[in-house]
């Protein structure tokens, strides 16, 4: 019988101050712009929200805005580090298709493998090294789940 495991949910006050985000690159504050500012018709969702660095296009952080609030998905990143993070939830999505975790359980074991509290874990607020340190414990734990697979048929 597989042994439950407690899941935790983030749970954010119903009406928290939110504070204009500043970009960590080059010092100035972002604007709430559509996502078509940005990404024109390329724009997957339209009428989706972003906050975008006042210095836009020279800074080309910009993160998501969560839908019908002013709340970001997390801080300001630029090509880079956007880059590492899409790539990060695609690894820890790996895991899930798998069946190796539920999304939840991915990330508690996440915490506990970057020594963060649960509440902090986001990949949204994650640096390029912490995106790299999920990205290769995700790789490893898929390697060995698909290892165990192939030795059982």
């Amino acid at each position: 019988m597989r042994e439950r495991r407690r899941t935790y949910k983030i749970r954010y006050p119903e009406k928290q101050e939110i504070s204009t985000p500043v970009c960590p690159y080059c010092g100035q504050k972002a604007v709430i712009r559509p996502a078509e500012y940005v990404h024109g018709a390329q724009t997957i969702e339209p009428g989706t929200k972003l906050y975008v660095c006042s210095g836009y296009p020279v800074c080309d952080a910009y993160v998501g805005v969560h839908k019908g609030s002013k709340r970001p998905y997390g801080t300001l990143a630029n090509s880079a580090l956007r880059n590492k993070r899409i790539r990060t939830h695609r690894e820890l999505n790996k895991l899930v298709q798998a069946g190796v975790m539920n999304k939840s359980e991915v990330y508690q074991w996440l915490a506990i493998q970057l020594n963060l509290p649960y509440s902090e874990t986001h990949i949204g607020y994650f640096t390029e090294e912490m995106c790299d340190q999920a990205m290769e414990r995700c790789r490893r734990v898929f390697r060995q789940h698909r290892g165990r697979n192939k030795d059982a048929a």
